[in-house]
């Protein structure tokens, strides 16, 4: 009898412990807990020990921190009817203060991604890659990947959703092998064609810079001439006045003439003589 005694203590003892240990729960700093009473949400818990009511009350734990869901292989069309496979990540979180709205609305964070965030997803990047040719998908993938995030954060905020959408990436594009050639051939073409267009301008550029070093040249010919012509008539113009001078001294003043012969005569006879013709400078009066 004390054996039983003692070992209907024992497991008394145990069950009893299990009872109360259970009560005991933690809430990581990650997360937050709904707690429930006899499935009914009756509250929530911040990080830390917390205590619930055994048998009557239960946690269910609500992941707070950023989660990422993969979405691979999304076949879509653009706009000029070229199919593409996409690959699409998309980062979101449940708000703090909803975490009882996603209990209530979904259980967990994973009917959440299923039933809001996947559909939403595949139902937005499909609309905003119609909208764009294949060429500009391409090209033009930043553009492309902002239209697609807002437009992913509209719908499913249409919806009310309990959750932030943090961040839209597309990671990658791929169109069949052929189309990515003809697409990479025309880049080409047009980045010769772009090279084309610079070096016309270039040379246009280069050919005004001759014409403008051509007319300063021109210019600075133009400018000698003229000042040396300028000099020219104005020798002219001196010499004529001083010649002009000296007519009108000579003109006013007959003497002047012998005067100037005297002066410059070096006192020598001509050698030769014209028979009958006077001397120089001797002007024998009657």
């Amino acid at each position: 009898m004390n054996y039983v005694r003692l070992g209907l203590i024992g497991v008394a003892g145990i069950v009893a412990f299990s009872i109360v240990g259970g009560s005991f729960y933690t809430v990581d700093q990650r997360e937050r807990v709904v707690l429930l009473t006899n499935g009914a949400v009756v509250g929530e818990a911040d990080p830390g020990l917390h205590w619930k009511l055994p048998f009557v009350q239960s946690a269910v734990s609500i992941s707070v921190e950023s989660h990422r869901v993969e979405f691979d292989k999304m076949e879509a069309y653009s706009r000029d009817q070229q199919p593409a496979v996409m690959k699409l990540s998309v980062l979101y979180h449940v708000p703090i203060d909803r975490v009882s709205e996603v209990y209530s609305r979904f259980t967990s964070t994973a009917n959440l991604e299923d039933r809001i965030v996947e559909p939403k997803v595949l139902e937005q990047s499909k609309n905003v890659f119609g909208q764009f040719d294949a060429v500009t998908a391409v090209q033009d993938r930043v553009r492309l990947n902002a239209q697609m995030a807002s437009s992913i954060h509209e719908a499913i905020g249409g919806m009310n959703a309990p959750i932030v959408v943090e961040a839209v990436q597309i990671e990658d594009i791929q169109f069949s092998p052929e189309y990515m050639r003809s697409i990479e051939q025309r880049m080409q073409a047009s980045v010769e064609v772009d090279r084309l267009k610079q070096n016309a301008l270039r040379e246009k550029v280069q050919a005004e810079i001759v014409g403008t070093k051509a007319g300063a040249e021109a210019n600075a010919i133009r400018q000698r001439a003229q000042a040396e012509a300028d000099a020219t008539k104005l020798r002219g113009d001196a010499e004529a006045s001083a010649i002009r001078a000296r007519a009108e001294a000579l003109g006013s003043n007959p003497g002047l003439v012998a005067l100037t012969q005297a002066e410059r005569w070096d006192g020598k006879l001509p050698s030769t003589m014209v028979p009958g013709g006077a001397l120089p400078m001797m002007n024998v009066g009657k």
